[in-house]
């Protein structure tokens, strides 16, 4: 069977919930030589990617919006960004790569930095180079325990990223009032959804989810509708028609394959699914995509 969806890149260094392996660190050349310096667009699901490019310049699309990046510059990319690179030859600097939800449970008690996480941000400029000194010793400090074996490794590493994010995070600016106020109440709603970004497709009950975030099912639910005005449940099939339209308006898999990326045994329910909530069948939405009757996700 092809890939179900060539444009979702699963980043194999980084396993998530293993101890040892649930953080990647690695110069820019690695990718950039085996590249000839240029990344097609992709994007990651349930994964921050943090660059810092200390010689060379790029040219960066994230989302469709290009960006011409100058050394020194850093960059935070959220999951599910789309996001293209072309790195000058011989550029120089480091990329950190991490599951988002290491980040939503270290921040937890953070929401106003926690609140700019799903927003990729480019720093560049005067921003970055009154403070070289310092991000730079962010990112080697943490390279440094990466490639180290010492005991406790799997919490340095975790401080460690947490001071790099934090800085990120801290230089990204201010979200909008409204939108820092929602985020006092919603943390837990922020904690659900990058748990979401992780297991969507094991289509666990709500329970599962509840159990992992400590609360019960109907305070998750009464949360989740407070906070956005849908329940756990609504929010979970809103992400999978959301990744669902994803898939059928940038890739040719087939129904079937797309039903099958995403976790349905059966691609005729997949379909009633699709409709009920997207208000077209899958085929049908395609179609509409392809006659500019419907925007792509």
């Amino acid at each position: 069977m092809k890939a179900a969806s060539p444009i979702a890149v699963a980043f194999r260094e980084v396993r998530h919930f293993k101890p040892d392996d649930w953080l990647h660190c690695e110069d820019l050349a690695v990718r950039g030589r085996l590249h000839d310096w240029t990344i097609p667009a992709h994007r990651h699901e349930g994964l921050h990617q943090f660059q810092l490019l200390e010689r060379g310049h790029a040219q960066v699309v994230l989302d469709r919006v290009p960006h011409k990046v100058q050394a020194p510059a850093a960059l935070m990319v959220a999951p599910g960004c789309v996001h293209a690179f072309g790195y000058a030859p011989e550029s120089a600097g480091l990329q950190v790569t991490v599951p988002s939800a290491r980040l939503q449970v270290a921040l937890a008690a953070a929401p106003l930095l926690a609140a700019r996480l799903p927003t990729s941000h480019v720093l560049q400029g005067e921003r970055v180079r009154r403070a070289r000194r310092q991000v730079h010793q962010l990112f080697a400090n943490l390279a440094t325990e990466f490639e180290q074996a010492a005991p406790g490794r799997t919490e340095a590493l975790a401080a460690h990223l947490l001071l790099l994010a934090t800085w990120f995070l801290r230089e990204a600016g201010d979200v909008p009032a409204e939108q820092a106020r929602r985020s006092w109440r919603d943390t837990l709603v922020q904690r659900y959804r990058a748990l979401l970004e992780v297991q969507l497709k094991r289509h666990q009950p709500i329970g599962a989810y509840a159990q992992q975030l400590k609360v019960t099912p109907d305070h998750l639910s009464r949360v989740c509708r407070a906070a956005t005005g849908l329940s756990a449940l609504e929010l979970l099939h809103e992400r999978l028609v959301l990744e669902a339209r994803r898939l059928l308006a940038y890739t040719q898999a087939s129904i079937a394959e797309v039903a099958r990326e995403l976790g349905f045994d059966d691609p005729a329910y997949f379909s009633r699914f699709f409709a009920r909530r997207a208000g077209l069948a899958p085929h049908a939405y395609r179609i509409a995509l392809q006659q500019g009757q419907a925007l792509p996700p």
